[in-house]
């Protein structure tokens, strides 16, 4: 079984501990949960399917059962709240708990460099505008970029590109991807890459004063049911999958830009009952 550290799914783990325990001894749900101090003998199964969560006593208890203790019991209960919480910004400083246990412990944790990379939008933009101008300085990157940058702010994440591995710098001061497209988790990943849908849409609104050729923009406002809204989000989805093909397909690449598919509620739902107060 894999160091704790290596999960970033509460559940997942538990699955493994219960699976190796089974290979090992034949350990049952039955005696897992008794174990862990409940009295379903079905409740860990029910935690590990989804079905219920853990109370902070039942964290506690689940830790205990596996064995846990010192900085792996203190890991699991921020990785429960990680995937636990409904909130977006506690969920993140669950996140940023768990890398802290991990560093200050020296291991590290899956998909830690995933929130640093998609915290500013220089960093994807500098991964791929790099290798389009081998051998440039940091200054002559600078003003290729828009919104402006300095020299020293291209240098600062090329040094972060670098070391986390997402480009690789050639003898000749020219860079190279490593690898063709950033991936994690699929929570790790949603979760960090929400604050980089915020800032490029900021973006997206200051680019409106460039020259209409340089940029496009359509947009439609309409009135949908549940059952269209999900047929259009997999339109969107299939869009955006064949854009990234004709992109994949590039080998005269020349400019960076971003692709906003945006779908959104401009209001609550109007056949539902406001709540009275």
């Amino acid at each position: 079984m894999k160091p704790i550290v290596e999960y970033t799914d509460f559940r997942k783990f538990m699955l493994d501990f219960y699976e190796e325990q089974k290979l090992r001894h034949g350990f049952t749900w039955r005696e897992f949960s008794k174990k862990a101090g409940f009295s379903s003998s079905s409740y860990m199964k029910v935690v590990c399917d989804g079905k219920s969560k853990l109370s902070r006593i039942g964290v506690e208890r689940a830790g205990e059962a596996m064995g846990l203790v010192g900085f792996e019991m203190d890991y699991f209960r921020a990785m429960v709240k990680f995937g636990q919480e409904e909130s977006e910004p506690k969920k993140k400083l669950a996140y940023e708990e768990m890398v802290s246990i991990a560093r200050l412990h020296k291991v590290r944790v899956i998909d830690s460099e995933l929130f640093d990379f998609y915290e500013s939008w220089k960093n994807p933009v500098l991964r791929e505008l790099a290798p389009m101008m081998p051998g440039a300085t940091p200054g002559e990157m600078a003003k290729k970029c828009l919104p402006k940058v300095s020299a020293e702010e291209v240098r600062e994440t090329l040094a972060f590109l670098t070391k986390n591995g997402f480009l690789k710098k050639m003898s000749d001061d020219t860079f190279e991807q490593a690898e063709k497209s950033i991936t994690g988790s699929p929570e790790a990943t949603r979760l960090a890459i929400r604050g980089m849908h915020y800032k490029m849409a900021c973006l997206a609104a200051n680019s409106l004063d460039l020259p209409k050729e340089e940029r496009n923009f359509t947009g439609v406002t309409m009135g949908v049911s549940k059952n269209s809204y999900e047929r259009i989000v997999k339109e969107l989805d299939e869009c955006r999958r064949k854009i990234i093909a004709i992109a994949a397909e590039d080998e005269n690449i020349d400019q960076v830009y971003r692709l906003n598919l945006q779908l959104f509620p401009l209001t609550k739902n109007a056949k539902e009952k406001d709540d009275e107060k």
